[in-house]
């Protein structure tokens, strides 16, 4: 039996798609190159697949703008005209964003006021006092940010200070609290006596820290 003629449809498996893709494309690049050499053609050659990666082949010592160019040259058609007109249009739109922008960055400093109409200056002073108040509006909120942290730190700090304090107060009195009846350690030739003092003293400051 004759083989079958093969359907030409899109192949819905994924992966039957891509294996199909794969080994096609390899077919038609060989038969490029065999152009190209045979033939001594000039062959350009762009494939993208379903998962848009690029797949192409170029004659040796041929560009793709030449294939471009020559192909305009011999079909009398400009390829490039449409796409630089859309370039000249977005230009054009770019430029007069650009000026508006300017005059009205201008207006908001006191210049080109002329030729405004009264409506015109009410409006552009509506929305001068609509800034300013957005303005103030955030430097009080960066303002409250900033106090509210720098209270959060000192608050943090007074902890730690109390904390300090306390901790030498209850070393200073373990120490006085661990002397005998009418006994007087000597520690490297420091008396405890005076750490009695010192502790009265740092009680006194944790009461009175100003």
């Amino acid at each position: 039996m004759g083989r079958g003629k093969l359907e030409i449809k899109k192949i819905e498996n994924k992966t039957n798609r891509q294996v199909t893709f794969s080994k096609t494309r390899n077919g038609i690049l060989k038969k490029a190159q065999e152009l190209t050499v045979l033939c001594d053609a000039k062959v350009s050659l762009l494939m993208i697949s379903s998962t848009h990666k690029l797949h192409h082949f170029l004659s040796p010592g041929v560009s793709l703008k030449k294939m471009y160019d020559e192909y305009q040259k011999i079909e009398g058609v400009d390829l490039w005209h449409k796409h630089w007109e859309r370039m000249q249009e977005q230009q054009r739109k770019l430029l007069e964003l650009n000026n508006m922008l300017r005059t009205e960055i201008s207006r908001r400093i006191g210049g080109d006021l002329e030729g405004l109409t009264l409506l015109e200056l009410r409006g552009l002073q509506q929305e001068m006092e609509e800034a300013i108040t957005e303005i103030r509006n955030r430097k009080y909120h960066v303002i409250k940010n900033q106090t509210g942290t720098t209270r959060k730190k000192v608050k943090n700090l007074e902890e730690r200070h109390g904390d300090l304090l306390m901790d030498l107060e209850a070393k200073f009195r373990g120490a006085h609290f661990g002397i005998g009846d009418g006994e007087q350690r000597n520690y490297g030739g420091a008396s405890m006596y005076g750490n009695e003092r010192a502790a009265a003293n740092l009680f006194a400051l944790s009461r009175h820290p100003h």
